[in-house]
């Protein structure tokens, strides 16, 4: 593959594909929807195939420069390699979830797919900064209009709200970024990932960053456009929405703020743990008392990203690579949640849970891989749920137990409120003679439910094979964050006893490695 430009052959495909479904018969845009879209994961599995594991850090390299301070620069390591085989993998299936349920401007409609496809893998691909930046921002657009045009009844408040809760945060990113392309003279992101900046200037870099890449995870308390968007969004927008939109906060924290400034990092970790924590347990309560299927699964979002952001800030690999895999999890997951919840939608026109009932009866397939993606999302081991939120609490827990500890209720919430949830589904008596008749799935739900059952239980039962890719990279970022790492509650160094809050033994330890570092290392 060495000078193939592949990766700007995925960003083309999708995008010509767009323009087609402009032009042509309404009844063929969505074929030529899928045709694209299944195209871009062939060339996702020619890329992970001829990715080397032990080679480069960054591979599949392209550069063309463009004007003066912009240039087109391509590239990615195990971790974007990863986050674009999830959207490869999941725009077919966004796909055929609107395949029957879209009747109106079809055309336009997965033009915007399409498009936000280009856009998603342009994220993960850009080496350029003001590149990452253009596409990060520009998927907001095609999101905002399939929420706006073809969302339910209280769709244009919830695309507003998205709208404008996404793109705040972002105009003190872009402010950050113009400085520090004034500091180190570079807009290429490698070189920006190993550059040292003041640290009197990391805080207000940090946070400018912070302030888009908490919006977009979502973190307590900016989260609340997320049950909105989810709500009133077509199937396919939730799928793609909970499966890669929400894990552009998390690839933020993973390529800048991390690596780029890790004294900020490791200054404001107690105000990413106390966020976390209150996600955890506020949201989790919160979908317990939910009577709207999605609602429920939107709050679930926020509860499990919320065990992403503790593993990052945990400053060690078994967090780093925790939080991945729960972001990899979780988009096949979610999205699998919220499709199931479109199929049934699609039959009865309502997600009330107390409409339905019993459909294990005359569902039973359904049922099945429903109860699948129910026992994924709570963690069952033998499912890709457990091995990254294991992973994520053992990396937290060596910075503070109470952090753990806490955290880990949003395990014993999850299952309360996924498993209440299945059971008012899936079992009891039938009382809707409507619901009762629901025929099962048919060929095209198969063809969307098996690939994704397939790869949740893949994951939980060989999750190496998605580790490996990464695993140097997570080395590389935590040989970096060595630096700045705190020493927790639960690692008590000299002169530092175990009793310590996590706040205070964090400060403590980024005040040593802080004042150990060698002089100029900043």
């Amino acid at each position: 593959m060495t000078g193939f430009p592949i990766l700007s052959l995925m960003l083309l495909v999708p995008l010509v594909a767009a323009v087609a479904c402009l032009v042509v018969p309404r009844e063929q845009a969505r074929s030529v929807a899928l045709i694209a879209t299944l195209i871009d994961f062939v060339l996702g599995v020619i890329l992970w195939a001829n990715y080397d594991i032990g080679g480069a850090q960054w591979q599949f390299t392209e550069s063309a420069a463009l004007f003066a301070g912009f240039s087109w620069k391509l590239g990615i390591d195990g971790i974007a390699l990863l986050l674009i085989a999830l959207t490869v993998f999941l725009m077919p299936v966004c796909i055929g979830a609107s395949w029957t349920s879209i009747d109106k401007r079809e055309g336009e409609y997965y033009a915007a797919f399409l498009v936000m496809e280009t856009l998603m893998i342009g994220v993960f691909a850009a080496q350029d900064l003001f590149l990452f930046y253009i596409m990060f921002e520009a998927g907001l657009i095609p999101m905002y209009l399939i929420i706006g045009v073809w969302g339910g009844a209280d769709r244009i408040y919830a695309s507003y709200k998205f709208f404008l809760y996404t793109l705040l945060g972002s105009v003190l990113m872009l402010i950050a970024m113009f400085w520090m392309v004034n500091e180190a003279g570079t807009t290429d992101i490698p070189t920006l990932m190993a550059y040292n900046f003041p640290v009197e200037a990391q805080t207000w870099l940090w946070l400018a960053f912070f302030a888009s890449f908490a919006v977009k995870m979502p973190m307590w308390p900016v989260h609340t456009w997320l049950p909105d968007a989810h709500v009133q969004a077509p199937t396919g927008g939730s799928v793609i929405l909970a499966g890669v939109l929400l894990k552009m906060g998390g690839y933020g924290f993973i390529r800048f703020s991390l690596p780029m400034f890790p004294e900020a990092s490791a200054q404001f970790a107690p105000l990413v743990f106390f966020m976390s924590m209150a996600a955890v347990v506020i949201t989790s309560l919160i979908a317990l008392v939910q009577t709207d299927m999605k609602k429920l699964i939107a709050y679930s979002s926020v509860a499990h990203m919320a065990i992403v952001t503790v593993g990052l800030f945990a400053f060690n690999q078994q967090g780093l690579e925790g939080s991945m895999l729960i972001m990899l999890s979780h988009g096949l997951v979610a999205g699998a949640l919220f499709l199931s919840v479109g199929v049934i939608y699609d039959r009865l026109h309502t997600r009330e849970i107390a409409r339905y009932g019993g459909l294990s009866i005359n569902m039973p397939y359904y049922a099945v891989f429903f109860l699948l993606f129910t026992m994924a999302s709570i963690g069952l081991p033998g499912t890709s749920g457990f091995v990254g939120e294991f992973l994520s609490l053992i990396g937290i827990y060596q910075i503070s137990s109470w952090v753990a500890l806490i955290c880990t209720t949003g395990i014993i919430l999850g299952a309360a409120y996924m498993l209440y949830l299945y059971r008012r589904v899936a079992y009891g008596e039938q009382k809707n003679a409507d619901a009762a008749a629901m025929p099962d799935l048919d060929k095209r739900e198969w063809a969307m439910m098996i690939p994704l059952a397939a790869v949740v239980l893949w994951m939980g039962v060989y999750p190496e094979s998605f580790i490996a890719p990464m695993r140097k990279d997570i080395a590389a970022l935590d040989a970096r964050l060595a630096q700045a790492k705190p020493k927790g509650d639960a690692q008590p160094t000299a002169g530092q006893g175990t009793s310590g809050k996590p706040m205070a033994a964090h400060n403590s330890g980024h005040s040593a490695a802080h004042n150990a570092a060698p002089e100029g290392a900043h």
